[in-house]
């Protein structure tokens, strides 16, 4: 199987490598020619690295991992080389300026894309690609599942077709792990930095029941397993990208949590759910 994966990141390389020990044979798409060296990791000769789009064209399946900020842009200028391959997104994030998610901006783009899914979980790339046993959430219909389950072998997958809440959670976690990051420094008390975290987590929930969301889902790898390991490590960009709001330092590297929360709150105020929690925490960090 000939795989295309769009976006060279650490998350995307991850995938590469996963993939490539799976079997496939995998072309790795990057802007600028580089990808995302791990310690200890020697790269599969089946994987290439490419700066041109036009190798996606004759790939069997797309894995869409480019950050969410560029998801648009990006799947634009790969229109001309889609042959109706299965697609799967492994972006976690919403769109800053629109706060749509991945799929939604992918059906504006690519309207003709008939078989998606979506893939998202507790991951960190450099694990993933070490080899560590890792589980994930598969969303899409039956093509897009077991196209993901084939590239995917080496993880361990649950199979979903609720693709709003699959999202929901990775946008969702997002915004908490960012939360409690902040709350990590600046919070009163370890009590607190509970509360805190477990109410803004039933808002991302009820929002995404709002939208047609799976109860279900929120308790799944892409829900609780990916909360947990985004919101409770310094290792999540997120979680330390609120600690470092809270310290007044620079953040490191690209933090969806930020966009998350922005654009959580703009589709809550739409559909006229209440966030208090999450308005709250993102006026403190002065978002």
């Amino acid at each position: 199987m000939k795989i295309g994966i769009i976006g060279a990141g650490a998350w995307g390389t991850a995938l590469g490598v996963v993939s490539a020990r799976g079997g496939a044979d995998v072309v790795l798409w990057s802007y600028d020619g580089e990808y995302k060296a791990f310690d200890g990791v020697d790269m599969p000769q089946n994987l290439k690295i490419s700066r041109d789009m036009a190798d996606m064209a004759d790939m069997d399946a797309w894995l869409i991992v480019t950050p969410a900020a560029f998801f648009r842009e990006t799947m634009k200028n790969a229109q001309k080389y889609y042959k109706n391959q299965p697609i799967i997104i492994c972006t976690k994030g919403a769109e800053p300026t629109t706060g749509a998610f991945m799929s939604e901006v992918l059906a504006e783009v690519l309207p003709s894309a008939e078989h998606v899914g979506v893939l998202s979980g507790p991951q960190f790339a450099a694990e993933v690609a070490r080899g560590v046993p890792t589980g994930s959430t598969i969303a899409g219909d039956e093509i897009a599942r077991e196209t993901g389950h084939e590239i995917l072998n080496k993880l361990y997958l649950s199979d979903s077709d609720d693709i709003v809440g699959v999202q929901m959670c990775g946008v969702g976690k997002n915004a908490v792990a960012l939360i409690a990051g902040y709350n990590f420094v600046a919070g009163a008390g370890e009590n607190e930095r509970a509360m805190i975290f477990t109410r803004a987590w039933c808002e991302v929930a009820t929002l995404g029941r709002k939208m047609g969301a799976k109860s279900e889902t929120f308790l799944d790898l892409c829900g609780v397993g990916d909360l947990f390991l985004s919101a409770t490590s310094e290792t999540s960009r997120n979680f330390s990208g609120g600690m470092a709001i809270a310290r007044g330092t620079e953040m490191v590297g690209t933090v969806e949590g930020v966009s998350a929360l922005r654009g959580l709150i703009a589709r809550a105020e739409k559909l006229g759910v209440p966030t208090p929690i999450l308005c709250a925490m993102r006026n403190k960090m002065g978002l």
